[in-house]
């Protein structure tokens, strides 16, 4: 389910179906539990990195939970 809190440029409801199609089996995008750690590389310790400075808004690769590279995927979806 997403939620814009009114930022986005097209209607939430129309974003989480385009989620549901791209989350489906085959789809590109794994957004169980499991996936979203194997995605993301969550099973890494990376604590003094996060502990200073806070865990959002970095640049650093590390960062995993930064990218934004699903957007190229949701633009095609748009379409």
């Amino acid at each position: 389910m997403a939620h814009t809190f009114g930022s986005g440029i097209i209607p939430d409801t129309s974003l989480d179906e385009m989620i549901k199609h791209l989350t489906r089996e085959g789809g590109p995008c794994d957004m169980t539990p499991g996936g979203i750690i194997k995605r993301l590389n969550l099973r890494r310790p990376i604590y003094r990195k996060t502990a200073a400075y806070g865990h959002f808004g970095r640049e650093e690769r590390e960062f995993t939970w930064e990218k934004t590279d699903l957007m190229k995927v949701l633009k095609k979806e748009m379409k």
